[in-house]
């Protein structure tokens, strides 16, 4: 018994000190969303889906709810961004490649169409697409991967 009280004033103790740290914040890219949206060709009704939807983990635009103030949620969501931002982000859109933008779509079709995007854990807390979005996100990106494979066709000419 001794133990699970030693355990558990150790664990508060833990609790309490890891308030004092926390992970750097990703809200510095509010103009590179825009550059995105502009070259992909985005529509109003789109970019507030993926506002909705994408952004806080595919972008330098993070919106953060309250708990992410409340260590350990603030780790666990700073992992999801950094994350979300390795396999996709918005805010690097213009240093890509048409090659990788193209893969890049490619990708987020699969993931949409497979119903791995928005992650569970998102959705739990924020709700998932609906048919509606999903269907405006395929075929808004199956567009825009014509238009980069064109791009590339003609780069290899």
């Amino acid at each position: 018994m001794k133990f699970v009280k030693y355990f558990l004033i150790f664990a508060l103790v833990a609790l309490v000190l890891i308030q004092f740290y926390r992970p750097e914040k990703n809200e510095s890219g509010y103009e590179t969303v825009a550059h995105f949206e502009q070259e992909a060709q985005v529509s109003p009704a789109l970019a507030a889906v993926f506002k909705t939807n994408c952004y806080d983990c595919h972008s330098d635009q993070t919106i953060y709810p309250w708990y992410s103030e409340v260590a350990p949620a603030s780790f666990w969501l700073d992992d999801h961004v950094r994350d979300g931002k390795k396999h996709f982000n918005v805010s690097a859109w213009e240093s890509y490649s048409a090659k990788k933008k193209d893969h890049k779509l490619d990708e987020l079709i699969e993931f949409v169409e497979d119903g791995e995007m928005p992650l569970d854990s998102y959705t739990w807390l924020h709700g998932d697409l609906s048919d509606d979005d999903t269907k405006a996100i395929l075929d808004w990106a199956q567009l825009q991967r014509l238009k980069y494979q064109k791009e590339m066709t003609e780069m290899s000419k």
